[in-house]
């Protein structure tokens, strides 16, 4: 199965109803990637920080994956001020950054740091099945829900079937380069798992119709709202407020 990294602790974030971790990690989310000014960006960043907190997230995945994305974000910061057309702030030779690409640059990155922390809290602390049994109280179509359950289920086989492909091709001396027999052989790998996936796709669909599968999975728990998730709706509600005034005063 997928390793679930934050999913396992009890915290009050822990304890919440998935409905509730679904539900205000997209709004918090929308309203983030909405807003563009620094008061409400700053607001979110200490939210999203708090709410780690809160959640206890392990110190050293979390930083592994923010770092991760700081580094995509540092390199955007770099280029994305040169696409601007304004007077240069500052100059290197004939390469020039400009103010406005520079504040663009910082709040795109405040914005997903915010988001990432949030997500990370809020949805990475949910059994990952229990999350698709969410979806489904929450009335999202249920061919999304049949994605992401097969998708959560087969990920770690599938991985599995490639990483068995790569050993076969080391044993055969194969070692990648710059070259067309390097390319032809990745080719040939990604066509080999596809095929397989696919096989192996018709195979469990025919064993789901012999166990009686007639197109949705049947949830039998019962999910119920308590008043720690009333609590942290209210608070969630109330940020959003917040920023919402923040932005559009």
């Amino acid at each position: 199965m997928v390793c679930e990294t934050f999913s396992e602790g009890d915290s009050p974030v822990h304890r919440l109803d998935a409905r509730v971790h679904i539900v205000a990690a997209a709004a918090l989310s929308v309203a983030i990637a909405l807003s563009d000014r620094p008061a409400v960006l700053a607001l979110a960043l200490a939210a999203a920080a708090a709410l780690a907190v809160t959640a206890r997230l392990p110190v050293r995945p979390t930083l592994r994956r923010m770092i991760s994305l700081n580094a995509f974000m540092l390199l955007m910061a770099v280029l994305l001020p040169l696409t601007l057309s304004a007077p240069a702030l500052v100059r290197v030779g004939p390469v020039g950054w400009t103010r406005k690409g520079l504040v663009l640059a910082a709040a795109v990155t405040c914005k997903a740091n915010a988001i990432v922390l949030i997500l990370t809290a809020l949805l990475g602390t949910v059994e990952l099945m229990e999350l698709g049994r969410a979806m489904a109280r929450l009335h999202v179509p249920n061919k999304l829900i049949h994605l992401y359950f097969f998708t959560v289920r087969y990920i770690d086989v599938l991985h599995h079937e490639y990483q068995r492909l790569r050993r076969s091709m080391i044993v055969r001396s194969f070692r990648p380069r710059m070259g067309v027999h390097t390319y032809r052989s990745l080719a040939y790998l990604v066509g080999m798992l596809l095929v397989k996936s696919f096989d192996r796709s018709d195979r469990i669909l025919a064993a789901m119709k012999c166990r009686g599968f007639q197109g949705r999975f049947c949830a039998v728990d019962r999910l119920a709202l308590r008043r720690l998730d009333a609590v942290f709706a209210a608070a969630a509600a109330g940020l959003l407020c917040l920023m919402g005034w923040l932005q559009w005063r």
